[in-house]
């Protein structure tokens, strides 16, 4: 990791944009490398600039912010997506998780909660405001169908420490945490984790701590 985080913006709304990138600008551990008003400008000048961090909107013209992730994970899959929306029940977000974003804020948001969403998100940390949280465990609860049964064959795929370690994630430990409560390293919490979601078919911590509240672990 470089000494800087690579942020990116990517907003419609040029004064909110402007604004947000001057107050970044004074952070010393972070660098604008590049803004957009839309998912298709962005992607454009995505591999140009290289962005650990890109700070998304979602409703944007010609390609909003959900179209643009599925995108951006696909042609750079390290960079790290912050989803930020004025609505708290917006509909795109549960489709936002779907395609791989690790930050869900709302434009009220404090400024300090934005610059430690980054800070997290850049280390490889989900982070989702409680409001959010609950919006989107509901949105879940609507549009996934899939029950999580007793008998689940990819939950009876994890070990012992494995199935341990899903529910320290689903009570939002991060690998340090988890480390420290289990008495192992945090390399390997990561190991775990890497296959944690391999066998669960899911993308990131997010996905795999709703799955875990689905199944009542």
């Amino acid at each position: 990791m470089s000494d800087k985080i690579r942020v990116f913006l990517c907003d419609d709304h040029t004064l909110f944009r402007q604004g947000l990138k001057k107050l970044l600008e004074l952070e010393e551990d972070v660098q604008i490398v590049g803004e957009a008003s839309n998912g298709q400008e962005m992607l454009d000048m995505l591999r140009k600039t290289g962005p650990d961090v890109i700070l998304m909107d979602i409703g944007m013209s010609q390609m909003d912010g959900v179209s643009a992730t599925y995108k951006v994970k696909k042609l750079l899959p390290h960079t790290k997506v912050i989803i930020l929306t004025v609505y708290e029940d917006e509909p795109h977000i549960f489709q936002a998780i779907k395609a791989g974003a690790m930050g869900y804020l709302l434009k009220d948001a404090s400024f300090d909660e934005l610059i430690e969403a980054i800070r997290r998100v850049y280390k490889g940390e989900a982070l989702i405001q409680p409001v959010i949280a609950t919006k989107v465990l509901k949105e879940f609860a609507l549009l996934d169908k899939r029950k999580i049964k007793e008998g689940d064959k990819f939950y009876n795929d994890l070990t012992e420490r494995e199935k341990e370690i899903l529910r320290l994630i689903a009570l939002g430990g991060t690998n340090k945490e988890i480390a420290q409560k289990l008495g192992i390293s945090e390399k390997t919490v990561k190991n775990h984790i890497s296959n944690i979601f391999q066998t669960l078919h899911v993308n990131n911590r997010t996905q795999a701590a709703i799955y875990a509240l689905e199944k009542g672990i």
